[in-house]
C-alpha cells in the first residue's frame, strides 16, 4: 500500500514538472528517488557555461519557490543596458492584464496590453521598471503599482580584443570597464607589446583613440580610461631593430618600454660583440619612409668610448657588426636583409 501511493505522488511530481518544463524532469525524478542528487543539480549551475535566469527584483526566488537552487549571474549584470532581442518577463501584483514574457523588438520596444508600445532599449531591469511603474500611474490604471521586471534571456555584449596579446578574440563585456581589466580577458599584452593602445569605438564616429600603454605602466595612470561593450582594442606590436653579424646572440629585439632603443643599447642585448669582431666601423641599414633603403656607418668603437654620441635607433633597423674577414659582405646589402626576415625575436631588458 504503501508502495503504491509513493509510485502516484511520483508520478504526480513527474507530471507537474513536465507541463513546466520537460527537460527538468529526470533531475526531479532522481531527486526524489535519490536525496543526494539534488546537490549535484545545484553544482551543474555552477559550472562555467551554465546560463542563469537573472531577476531584477528582490524576492524573485521566493516567488518562483527556489526550485532552481543556485544561481549564478555574471559581474555586473545589474548594469546590463537591454537591447533588441532580450526576453523579458513583466508581471504587477494582482493584476494579470499587463503579465508575460515579451521579446523587445529591433526598434527596443515591447508591446504590453494596455500600455502599448514601451520603449526599454539602453535601460537597465531596474529603470524599466520604474518607467513602465511610472506609466501606469499617469496612465491612472493603477495608484501604486508593483511590478516585477525580470531578463529571462540576453545577447550578452562584446568588446574585440586583437594585436599583441596572449589570446586574441571577442570577448563578453555587459557593461565599460577600464582597460587594465579588459585587456585581461586576453590573458594581457604579450611580450612583443608595444606601448600603444588603440580603442575605436563602437558607434563608428567617434576617433580612435591612441594610448601611451605598456605591460610596465602604472594600472593607475590609465584607471579612468573606459573600455565600452562592441569597442575595439587593439594592442599595437612593438619596434624591433635586428642585430646581426658578429655579435654573441644575434637576432631581433624589442625596443624598450619607452620606444626607444640606441647603437649601444642594442649591442648588450646581443650580449655584445664577438671576438672575432671588427669594432671599428659598424652599418646600419634603414628603410626609409619611401620604401627606399639605406646604409649608414657608425663609428662604434668612438662611440662606446663616448667619444661620439649613441645613436638612436628606428623600429626595423638593421645593424650589422662585421668580422676583420667579413667586411665584404656589405657590398650585398640583400643578403643582410635576408637574415633579418629570419632572425630569431628576443624580448631582452636592458637593467
Amino acid at each position: 500500500m504503501a508502495t503504491n501511493m509513493k509510485s502516484m505522488a511520483l508520478n504526480m511530481v513527474r507530471r507537474k514538472v513536465m507541463t513546466r518544463n520537460p527537460s527538468r524532469t529526470f533531475l526531479v525524478t532522481a531527486a526524489l528517488m535519490v536525496p543526494s542528487l539534488a546537490v549535484a543539480q545545484i553544482n551543474l549551475q555552477q559550472m562555467p557555461g551554465y546560463v542563469p535566469v537573472a531577476s531584477s527584483t528582490a524576492g524573485s526566488d521566493r516567488n518562483l519557490g527556489n526550485s532552481t537552487g543556485l544561481r549564478v549571474v555574471p559581474e555586473n549584470f545589474e548594469k546590463l543596458r537591454l537591447a533588441p532581442g532580450f526576453l523579458i518577463k513583466l508581471s504587477v501584483l494582482d493584476d494579470s492584464d499587463f503579465s508575460g514574457e515579451f521579446r523587445i523588438d529591433e526598434h527596443g520596444d515591447i508591446a504590453v496590453p494596455v500600455l502599448g508600445t514601451v520603449p526599454v532599449a539602453g535601460l537597465t531591469a531596474a529603470e524599466a521598471r520604474q518607467q513602465i511603474s511610472k506609466r501606469l500611474i499617469d496612465n491612472q490604471i493603477l495608484k501604486d503599482p508593483q511590478v516585477s521586471f525580470s531578463i529571462l534571456e540576453y545577447t550578452a555584449p562584446q568588446v574585440t580584443i586583437i594585436g599583441e596579446v596572449a589570446a586574441p578574440g571577442k570577448y563578453p563585456l555587459l557593461v565599460a570597464n577600464d582597460l587594465v581589466d579588459v585587456l585581461a580577458l586576453a590573458g594581457g599584452p604579450t611580450r612583443l607589446a608595444g606601448n600603444e593602445v588603440r580603442i575605436t569605438p563602437a558607434d563608428g564616429k567617434t576617433k580612435t583613440i591612441l594610448l601611451h600603454y605598456s605591460k610596465a605602466s602604472d594600472p593607475e595612470e590609465v584607471k579612468d580610461v573606459l573600455v565600452h561593450p562592441g569597442d575595439t582594442v587593439q594592442v599595437d606590436r612593438a619596434g624591433i631593430v635586428y642585430v646581426l653579424g658578429a655579435v654573441n646572440r644575434p637576432g631581433g629585439y624589442v625596443m624598450q618600454e619607452e620606444g626607444t632603443l640606441s647603437v649601444l643599447q642594442a649591442i648588450s642585448l646581443a650580449n655584445g660583440t664577438s671576438t672575432a669582431a671588427s669594432t671599428g666601423t659598424i652599418y646600419l641599414m634603414r628603410r626609409q619612409p619611401d620604401g627606399t633603403e639605406i646604409d649608414i656607418a657608425l663609428r662604434y668603437k668612438k662611440i662606446s668610448q663616448g667619444k661620439l654620441a649613441d645613436f638612436r635607433l628606428h623600429a626595423t633597423d638593421i645593424l650589422f657588426v662585421p668580422t676583420s674577414k667579413m667586411k665584404s659582405i656589405l657590398t650585398e646589402s640583400k643578403g643582410v636583409i635576408t637574415s633579418a626576415a629570419s632572425a630569431s625575436i628576443y624580448a631582452g631588458i636592458l637593467y
